[in-house]
């Protein structure tokens, strides 16, 4: 019996064995994108520091990096403010987007997420939705916030939206002082000077009368 047994693991080992050697990978498990009933509520808006300029938030769309270190795939979510997306235990939810004016010296882009994960919170717990990040993410400040998860990362890479009097590449900047230069005027030729008149001929004398009396 042990040695039926034996044989049928080693058939079983030899079997993983050429399907591991053919470079198959198994095919993954479809993933849900039905978000929580919990979850389904829009996301609020995010803390800000006075009024913001440009295209109104409900139109802006932000784009999300996502990653699943397990099987090192990536993909890009386009959300718009107040959206929520589930990619199987994990969703991300989208508050605001912003980024610097093109007229300002240091561009940045920054995004307000929610990041929650189906997940146990230990090993004698049962899997749960826990929100493992709530806040701003920056795109060219990445250190200053960052999504902590063994298995998770999240990360903002555009904010489409533009400016008042921006052109539609964004790659025109207006001058410092915020006034248009108008182009110098072309230097005009100076009036010749007229020529000079010939000196008039001096005034002759008449002559002299004759005086001698007859």
């Amino acid at each position: 019996m042990i040695r039926a047994a034996a044989l049928l693991a080693g058939g079983a080992g030899a079997a993983l064995l050429l399907a591991g050697c053919t470079g198959e990978a198994p095919a993954p498990e479809p993933q849900s994108t039905d978000v929580p009933e919990e979850l389904a509520a829009p996301a609020p808006p995010a803390p800000t520091e006075g009024e913001s300029i440009g295209t109104p938030m409900a139109e802006r769309v932000a784009t999300i990096g996502l990653l699943n270190k397990r099987n090192n795939i990536s993909q890009d979510l386009e959300m718009r403010p107040g959206e929520t997306r589930r990619i199987g235990d994990v969703v991300v939810r989208l508050s605001a987007c912003e980024r610097t004016a093109p007229w300002e010296t240091r561009p940045e882009t920054g995004a307000f997420v929610q990041v929650t994960v189906r997940q146990r919170a230990d090993v004698d717990s049962d899997f749960a939705w826990h929100r493992i990040f709530s806040g701003w993410l920056f795109k060219n400040s990445p250190s200053l916030n960052v999504v902590e998860h063994p298995i998770y990362d999240v990360w903002v890479k555009d904010c489409a939206m533009s400016f008042p009097g921006e052109e539609a590449s964004g790659s025109t900047r207006p001058s410092t002082s915020g006034a248009a230069r108008s182009p110098a005027p072309a230097p005009t030729a100076e009036p010749a000077a007229p020529a000079e008149a010939p000196p008039a001929p001096a005034p002759t004398a008449a002559p002299a009368e004759d005086s001698t009396e007859v």
